[in-house]
Protein backbone atom coordinates (compact mmCIF):
# COMPACT_ATOMS: atom_id res chain seq x y z
CA UNK A 1 0.00 0.00 0.00
CA UNK A 2 0.82 3.31 -0.66
CA UNK A 3 -0.80 6.35 1.24
CA UNK A 4 -0.64 10.35 -0.82
CA UNK A 5 -1.46 12.91 1.09
CA UNK A 6 -1.65 16.34 -1.28
CA UNK A 7 -0.93 19.80 -0.07
CA UNK A 8 -0.44 23.11 -0.78
CA UNK A 9 -3.67 23.92 -2.97
CA UNK A 10 -5.17 27.19 -1.97
CA UNK A 11 -6.62 31.02 -4.00
CA UNK A 12 -4.79 32.45 -5.84
CA UNK A 13 -5.33 35.58 -8.47
CA UNK A 14 -4.61 34.31 -12.08
CA UNK A 15 -0.80 34.92 -13.04
CA UNK A 16 0.14 33.49 -9.84
CA UNK A 17 1.66 30.46 -8.72
CA UNK A 18 1.85 27.64 -6.20
CA UNK A 19 3.73 24.87 -5.31
CA UNK A 20 1.90 21.50 -4.88
CA UNK A 21 3.16 19.26 -2.88
CA UNK A 22 2.12 14.77 -2.42
CA UNK A 23 3.94 13.30 0.41
CA UNK A 24 4.05 9.02 0.17
CA UNK A 25 4.22 6.63 2.61
CA UNK A 26 4.16 2.87 2.82
CA UNK A 27 5.87 0.97 0.19
CA UNK A 28 9.25 1.91 -1.79
CA UNK A 29 8.51 5.39 -3.37
CA UNK A 30 11.11 5.33 -5.35
CA UNK A 31 9.88 2.31 -7.25
CA UNK A 32 6.58 3.92 -8.44
CA UNK A 33 6.01 6.35 -11.40
CA UNK A 34 3.70 9.22 -9.59
CA UNK A 35 1.12 11.28 -11.79
CA UNK A 36 -0.95 14.55 -11.01
CA UNK A 37 -4.64 14.69 -12.32
CA UNK A 38 -7.20 17.36 -11.60
CA UNK A 39 -11.34 17.69 -11.87
CA UNK A 40 -12.87 20.78 -12.38
CA UNK A 41 -16.93 20.76 -11.36
CA UNK A 42 -18.86 18.46 -13.80
CA UNK A 43 -16.18 17.24 -15.64
CA UNK A 44 -13.97 14.57 -15.82
CA UNK A 45 -10.29 13.46 -14.37
CA UNK A 46 -7.46 14.44 -16.66
CA UNK A 47 -4.41 13.65 -16.83
CA UNK A 48 -1.81 17.05 -15.83
CA UNK A 49 1.88 15.32 -15.66
CA UNK A 50 3.68 12.76 -14.85
CA UNK A 51 7.21 11.67 -13.76
CA UNK A 52 9.07 8.35 -13.61
CA UNK A 53 10.89 6.74 -10.65
CA UNK A 54 13.99 8.37 -11.62
CA UNK A 55 12.75 11.77 -12.50
CA UNK A 56 14.42 11.57 -16.03
CA UNK A 57 11.36 10.93 -17.85
CA UNK A 58 8.56 13.56 -17.57
CA UNK A 59 5.53 14.38 -19.94
CA UNK A 60 2.91 17.24 -19.58
CA UNK A 61 -0.25 17.71 -20.87
CA UNK A 62 -0.61 20.21 -23.51
CA UNK A 63 -2.23 23.17 -21.18
CA UNK A 64 0.35 22.48 -18.32
CA UNK A 65 3.33 22.40 -20.79
CA UNK A 66 5.77 25.52 -20.03
CA UNK A 67 3.73 26.55 -17.23
CA UNK A 68 3.52 23.51 -14.78
CA UNK A 69 6.66 21.64 -13.62
CA UNK A 70 6.71 18.21 -12.00
CA UNK A 71 9.68 17.02 -9.68
CA UNK A 72 10.37 14.52 -6.99
CA UNK A 73 12.58 13.44 -4.03
CA UNK A 74 12.84 10.24 -3.39
CA UNK A 75 14.83 11.20 -0.01
CA UNK A 76 11.77 12.47 1.02
CA UNK A 77 9.02 10.59 -0.24
CA UNK A 78 7.74 13.78 -1.88
CA UNK A 79 5.98 14.64 -5.75
CA UNK A 80 5.80 18.33 -6.39
CA UNK A 81 3.49 20.24 -9.01
CA UNK A 82 4.96 24.01 -9.43
CA UNK A 83 2.15 26.04 -11.25
CA UNK A 84 3.31 28.93 -13.00
CA UNK A 85 1.30 31.34 -14.62
CA UNK A 86 -2.29 30.52 -13.14
CA UNK A 87 -5.37 30.56 -15.14
CA UNK A 88 -8.82 30.53 -14.36
CA UNK A 89 -9.70 27.45 -16.23
CA UNK A 90 -7.14 25.77 -13.69
CA UNK A 91 -9.30 25.89 -11.48
CA UNK A 92 -10.08 22.20 -9.77
CA UNK A 93 -9.30 19.59 -7.64
CA UNK A 94 -5.95 18.11 -7.99
CA UNK A 95 -4.61 14.61 -7.60
CA UNK A 96 -1.69 12.99 -7.13
CA UNK A 97 -1.34 9.16 -7.77
CA UNK A 98 1.01 6.32 -7.83
CA UNK A 99 2.06 3.76 -10.31
CA UNK A 100 4.35 0.65 -9.67
CA UNK A 101 6.93 0.76 -12.64
CA UNK A 102 9.52 3.09 -14.08
CA UNK A 103 7.62 4.82 -16.44
CA UNK A 104 4.29 6.93 -15.67
CA UNK A 105 0.87 7.18 -17.77
CA UNK A 106 -1.39 9.31 -19.38
CA UNK A 107 -4.27 7.33 -18.43
CA UNK A 108 -6.30 7.13 -14.52
CA UNK A 109 -7.31 3.86 -14.74
CA UNK A 110 -3.29 2.43 -14.54
CA UNK A 111 -2.41 4.44 -11.18
CA UNK A 112 -3.34 2.14 -7.96
CA UNK A 113 -3.21 5.03 -5.29
CA UNK A 114 -4.41 8.20 -4.58
CA UNK A 115 -4.25 11.01 -2.39
CA UNK A 116 -7.20 12.79 -1.32
CA UNK A 117 -6.82 15.95 -3.58
CA UNK A 118 -6.38 19.38 -3.12
CA UNK A 119 -8.59 22.43 -4.47
CA UNK A 120 -7.08 24.67 -6.38
CA UNK A 121 -8.76 27.93 -6.82
CA UNK A 122 -7.84 30.77 -9.62
CA UNK A 123 -9.60 34.10 -9.49
CA UNK A 124 -9.79 36.33 -12.61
Amino acid sequence: QVQLVESGGGLVQAGGSLRLSCAASGRVFSRFAMGWFRQAPGKEREFVATISWGGDNIYYADYAQGRFTISRDNAKNAVYLQMNNLKPEDTAVYYCAAMPGWRGSYYSHEYNYWGQGTQVTVSS
